[in-house]
């Protein structure tokens, strides 16, 4: 189907039919026609006035697939997406802020090199890996981790549309016509990654679009159709990873995991939500929303009570909560970071895409961060005493006390965002200001490496308390070693390039990661503050100066050496997420409106019922 081919998807409007209109107007006497068209008129006045929840509550793409195959195991009653009106939620952004002239052109220029670098990034693909899904930024060629579905592509459509390069937009639509989802043989699908980078991508891009490109719908619809069959297994928790074929019946056979990362189960309610929304099929939103049902149900019931650890049994049937822990009795991991992020950053984003429609997503956020707070959240010491916090990781056997790893991981700074957001919505300015401090935690992460690029996984001292933290050298070096003699740990400090405050550098590279900036971006959507427009701008200089290549940009292998090596990587997200957070810190604060969109964990944005 050709995206211009606006007749081959029915679009119709429930409650409402025009041709019934046309008809009675047609029976009517010849006296009562002024009267009709009048009553007409009033009715399409009134469409026209409540527009927007109109059009998110009722409007919808009538296509209903055909099954690819009869379901295993259906649901006898399907659980239905809300459709009464949304709530009226508190504004997240702050009121635009007045700019000078000289402030406009700052912000200006910064917004052009960000477009020109995301240019240099996507032309490299095009000329290097055009279709494919990942390019090779330093030698060239490409890796199709993704089975070929031209990952980079599809995650980066509405990076296209916000950048006002729509040219290459529909360039790039041409080529999602190609993709056939459905009769790929043999390939290894990734729920979760799949999940937020195609289908995240081609929803936004729809939203984003005016909804003017059916193809959008058509092909998001394919690829739902063969992601929702994971969820056909016995006790409806889906099979985070399956080999897909559209003719061996023996591949359909799928069956939860025993041991699912966190974050596989919890982070598809945004993508197959709006995937219900837009088409009015409710079978998406009932698959995701049984899965947030049961997490509901354990949350009081795991061995830190109020989280959830970042492994999971999904295999328990019959049972009253299908979920449990594959090492129960012994020691869990509970984190913000890597395995279990975006499960926690979706329960405030879902109750905004569904328009506060569904009060359990506030509940199990409120529950999760009180939690979070008492036993993950600490402030590291640093030399200039700042007041920052960090959320690092906890291990706890069950009715043991927690045990703190200090450690900051890039991937966990999207908090900052995630309680900002949140504080704003439930009205709760004490995670605002934590939010804040949680974000220059990463800021000052960023700043004090050599490169100015924060790394993957590093540890610091965790301050014994959040009020008053001095800087003590000598508690430093014994976070270092405590065994150790201090010429020793000098030397160890000088050899690793520490920075003071930083114990232990567990992972040195930098991935093109966007969570920092996210956060960032976040912050000064909410505070019009510039200091997180300028602390933003010296990421960027940082990152440019240490990954850009002749064809695009490269991860770097070690963050602390002042030349790192260039890795020969630039994942999808790059394009997707990173460099587009960098776009909107200096855009139009309309640019993507937080209080109308919702950005799923690939910052694909999609828009929120009014």
């Amino acid at each position: 189907m050709g995206y211009k081919d606006k007749e081959s998807l029915s679009i119709h409007v429930r409650g409402f039919d025009e041709s019934y209109v046309g008809g009675m107007m047609r029976q009517a006497p010849a006296k009562k026609i002024t009267r009709g068209i009048g009553l007409a008129g009033l009715l399409l006045m009134l469409i026209y006035y409540f527009h927007d929840n109109f059009f998110n509550s009722q409007v919808q793409l009538n296509y209903v697939p055909k099954p690819i195959r009869p379901e295993l195991h259906p649901v006898s009653t399907l659980l239905r997406v809300p459709r009464n009106s949304a709530k009226k939620l508190p504004k997240i952004q702050h009121a635009p802020v007045p700019e000078t002239a000289s402030a406009k052109a700052i912000r200006l220029r910064r917004l052009k090199e960000v477009r020109k670098e995301f240019l240099h990034a996507w032309n490299g693909y095009k000329r290097e890996a055009w279709g494919k899904d990942e390019l090779r930024p330093i030698n060239g060629g490409y890796k199709t981790p993704f089975c070929g579905w031209a990952a980079s592509l599809v995650d980066t459509l509405d990076t296209l549309w916000i950048m006002e390069l729509y040219d290459e937009f529909n360039a790039a639509l041409l080529e999602l016509e190609k993709i056939d989802f459905t009769h790929t043989e043999g390939c290894q699908i990734n729920l979760f990654e799949t999940t937020i980078r195609h289908l995240g991508g081609m929803l936004s891009a729809f939203d984003l679009s005016g909804s003017k490109h059916p193809i959008l719908v058509q092909k998001a619809v394919e690829l739902g159709e063969m992601l929702f069959s994971a969820f056909d297994t016995p006790n409806r928790m889906p099979a985070p990873h399956y080999t897909w074929s559209a003719t061996d019946p023996d591949a359909f056979d799928h069956m939860p995991s025993r041991s699912v990362v966190l974050a596989v189960l919890g982070s598809l309610t945004l993508e197959f939500t709006r995937l219900s929304q837009i088409t009015g099929n409710d079978k998406y939103y009932d698959g995701v929303t049984r899965i947030m049902l049961e997490l509901e149900k354990w949350q009081d019931k795991t061995s830190l009570p109020g989280m959830w650890p970042a492994t999971v049994d999904s295999t328990r049937v019959n049972q009253t909560i299908a979920l449990g822990s594959p090492f129960e009795g012994g020691d869990e991991l509970y984190t913000l970071g890597a395995l279990a992020d975006s499960t926690y950053e979706y329960l405030p984003k879902t109750y905004m895409l569904l328009g506060g429609r569904d009060k359990s997503y506030r509940t199990m956020y409120e529950k999760f961060i009180k939690v979070a707070k008492e036993h993950l959240f600490f402030r590291p010491m640093t030399v200039t005493e700042e007041d920052i916090l960090i959320s690092g990781a906890v291990n706890r056997v069950a009715g043991e006390p927690t045990r703190l790893s200090p450690e900051l991981q890039h991937l966990a700074c999207f908090t900052g965002g995630m309680l900002a957001i949140a504080g704003k919505i439930f009205k709760r300015p004490e995670d605002v200001e934590d939010g804040a401090k949680l974000t220059e935690g990463c800021v000052w992460a960023y700043r004090s490496t050599n490169t100015g690029i924060m790394p993957e996984t590093f540890t610091t001292v965790p301050c014994k308390n959040r009020t008053n933290c001095p800087w003590d050298t000598k508690a430093w070096m014994r976070a270092i070693d405590p065994s150790a003699t201090e010429d020793v740990i000098r030397d160890r400090v000088a050899y690793n390039k520490l920075a003071p405050g930083m114990v232990q550098i567990l992972d040195g590279r930098y991935l093109l990661r966007p969570e920092a900036i996210e956060s960032v971006f976040i912050m000064w959507r909410i505070t019009g503050d510039s200091h997180w427009t300028d602390s933003g701008w010296n990421m960027f200089k940082s990152i440019m100066a240490h990954t850009k290549t002749d064809i695009a940009h490269s991860a770097i292998d070690n963050v602390m050496d002042g030349v790192p090596v260039k890795v020969d990587e630039m994942e999808s997200f790059w394009l997707a997420e990173t460099l587009k957070y960098f776009y909107l810190l200096f855009s139009e604060p309309n640019v993507v409106n937080l209080d109308e969109y919702v950005l799923n964990t690939e910052a694909h944005p999609l828009r929120r019922p009014r």
